[in-house]
Parts: structure tokens; sequence; C-alpha cells
């Protein structure tokens, strides 16, 4: 099994986590515009699954926090010298 592929039964939120994991985990820099977009993507789709319930509180915090950190990574990413910003 891969570092970057974690088993999700110990994952508060695998519909996105594992998404998120492998872009932070991802030392590959050809890779990491693709893991970060794959993240950000599994963060969209899951708040709209949890867009209408008053639950998940705790869930958006996370969800929240690991896009600011997602976001970080794609500045950062951009900033290395021979990147190109997808």
């Amino acid at each position: 099994m891969s570092d970057q592929l974690r088993p999700t039964q110990n994952l508060l939120y695998p519909e996105w986590q594992p998404q998120v994991q492998a872009a932070l985990l991802e030392l590959d820099l050809t890779k990491l515009p693709d893991r970060i977009k794959a993240a950000q993507i599994a963060i969209t789709t899951r708040l709209k699954a949890i867009a209408l319930s008053h639950d998940h509180h705790a869930e958006r915090m996370a969800i929240s926090d690991a896009s600011a950190t997602l976001n970080f990574l794609k500045r950062e990413y951009t900033r290395h010298p021979g990147t190109q910003q997808k």
C-alpha cells in the first residue's frame, strides 16, 4: 500500500480526507497540481452533499482548515522555480 493512500476507516471524513492527505504528502512537483485539484474537487463535492444539513459543523470546520492548507500549498507550488501554475 502506498504511504499516500491510508485506510479510510481511520479517517473522520473519508469522503475527502484521503485526497487532501495525498496532496499534502506528494513530493513529486509534477503530480502536485493534480493532487491539489482532486482534493479541492472532493471537498466541493462533499460541501454540496451537506449543504442543506444543519449538522456537520465540525466537518465544515475541518474542510475550512483543509481548504486553507491546500490554498497555501498551491501558492507555494507556484513560487517554486521551474513550476507552472495549472
